[in-house]
């Protein structure tokens, strides 16, 4: 257990609770919240959770924010954690954080630190990786905030939670719009996506092809086109209709990924204006190009 001092105000009395796939980065991200002044605890048997609380709140009060790591090195214990945090017994706000990768990712991540995973057994990584995806998996449809690893290296992982949990915002909404083209993969972690490509293409237009959607000419020609501003009015008050029932629910990150070929013009573009919207909305938005400049 380890107690690194105050929490933002932002996040006093939270509860953050760590999981994920074995490789995909808790070690990393525990570190991350043990410096933003979290009590860490590794490896808890999710059985004693309402006893870390009681021994949070004894010794630092009930404003020092706890981070706890859950994974299946716990054993039978594990299988309790989703009954726990469903009851609701624990008393405290409480995020669920899934850490995830592709497999092959893990796979080459576990092999680099020459540890067997601890769900394979005699069998192949792989295997156990598979396993362990089969426990998770309510685990991860009920997470509060999916972060995907696979292309983050340790130091954007941690940015990644020191966003979520580090600067001095409000309670409102937490909304990421990523662009990205669909040739180099759909981000996995989004909760929504959405296709731009059936607007056309600015890269066949030769004075338009060097730029990007965050360039106003590429902007205005794709907000010109049939269907692009009947699909922003459609889509942006769905988007803004679930941010309230996250609200409701007790979610604070939404993730929507939109995508185009490349993830260079129309996805930009797009990506910029509904989060435009959003913001106008009252929404905390960031607006990220995932693959600008990557081709």
């Amino acid at each position: 257990m380890t107690h690194a001092g105050d929490v933002d105000a932002a996040h006093q009395g939270e509860l953050v609770v760590v999981t994920g796939m074995t490789g995909a980065g808790r070690s990393t991200a525990a570190k991350e919240l043990e410096d933003l002044g979290f009590y860490v605890v590794d490896n808890l048997p999710p059985s004693l959770l309402p006893d870390v609380v009681k021994l949070v709140d004894d010794g630092f009060g009930a404003a020092q924010g706890i981070a706890v790591v859950v994974d299946v090195r716990s054993g039978s214990f594990f299988h309790t954690l989703h009954a726990n945090l469903a009851q609701g017994a624990i008393g405290r706000l409480t995020t669920l954080v899934f850490l995830d990768a592709a497999d092959d990712v893990l796979v080459r991540r576990q092999e680099a630190a020459r540890r067997p995973h601890p769900l394979q057994g005699s069998g192949r990584l792989l295997d156990g990786l598979q396993r362990e995806r089969q426990v998770l998996a309510d685990l991860r449809s009920d997470a509060d905030l999916v972060i995907d690893t696979t292309s983050l290296n340790v130091h954007q992982l941690t940015d990644r939670i020191g966003e979520a949990f580090g600067s001095p915002v409000t309670m409102r909404l937490s909304v990421n719009i990523i662009s990205f083209g669909f040739k180099y993969g759909i981000p996995v972690d989004a909760d929504f996506v959405a296709d731009m490509r059936f607007l056309p293409n600015p890269f066949w237009v030769p004075e338009l092809r060097a730029s990007t959607g965050r360039d106003v000419p590429v902007s205005d020609y794709v907000r010109a086109q049939k269907g692009a501003e009947e699909f922003l009015d459609g889509y942006v008050p769905v988007l803004a209709g679930v941010a309230e029932g996250y609200l409701r629910e007790g979610k604070r990150f939404m993730r929507v990924a939109v995508g185009c070929t490349g993830g260079k013009h129309r996805s930009v573009a797009m990506s910029e204006e509904i989060g435009r919207r959003l913001a106008a909305e009252g929404l905390e938005v960031r607006v990220t190009h995932r693959d600008l400049g990557r081709e």
